[in-house]
This record gives C-alpha cells, structure tokens and sequence, in this order.
C-alpha cells in the first residue's frame, strides 16, 4: 500500500474513524486503486502502534460501506466498485473535513452569521460562478 496512514490519538477523533477516513480519501484521490490490497490488520496496527482491534474495526467499517472486501486467508482489498464509487467517497471526505471546520469555528466562538459569511467568501473563491 503506497499511501502513508498516520493516526493522532490527541485529535480526538477515534483512532478507527482516523483510519477509515485515510482509506476513503485514498482511494477517492486513486492513491489506492482497484483491487489493490492493503496491509494485514496486524501489520498495520504495528505500523500505527495501535490495537489490532483498532484495524479490524476500521475493515469491518470499510467493509460495510463497500469500500474493500476481505477474503478469509487472502486479506483486504479495495473493491473493484469502490473506486468507482469515489464520488460517495469525496462527499463523505467533504462533509468530514466541513463538519471538522464547523467545529472549529464554534470552538473559537465564531456565530453562525460570520460562520455563513466566511463559507460563502470561501466559496465563491474556490467555486466561482460562471460568467455568461
């Protein structure tokens, strides 16, 4: 697996969503491709310094969206249609990191009214209306 996992067990998010959301957003931007397989649940759980546990429950997650397949005594794969499905993938990634910055916001103390300011000034310049 080419793509680099990195966990942050102080970020406060679980360490298992931290997983899943690095596997979703690597195979939405075709880092992990079709078929390609990851690392055994125990090697990578050595890898992040993590419970084996950890793993298995970000695979079965990933499993139940449809993202990889396991087969007993082969490993985990990415499913030949969970690339395909990338865009479902970039909206769960998008609404991820959203909900991350809202959060943020709040935290800060930031009101809803400036918060709703501050989106539409970053929409409009990352997604400028066409001139007709």
């Amino acid at each position: 697996m080419p793509a680099v996992l990195t966990v942050d067990p102080r970020s406060g998010v679980p360490i298992y969503l931290q997983i899943i959301e690095q596997i979703k957003r690597s195979v939405a931007l075709g880092v992990l491709q079709n078929g390609e397989q990851l690392p055994t649940v125990k090697q990578l759980a050595i890898d992040l310094t993590v419970n084996p546990n950890t793993v298995a429950r970000a695979y079965r997650e990933l499993e139940r969206e449809r993202v990889i397949e396991t087969a007993p005594g082969r490993g985990s794969f990415v499913r030949p249609d969970g690339v395909a499905e990338s865009p479902r993938v970039a909206a769960d990634i998008g609404r991820d990191a959203l909900t991350a910055a809202l959060r943020e916001a709040k935290a800060v103390g930031l009101s809803r009214d400036k918060v709703r300011e501050l989106f539409e000034d970053a929409l409009k310049r990352w997604f400028p209306t066409e001139i007709k």
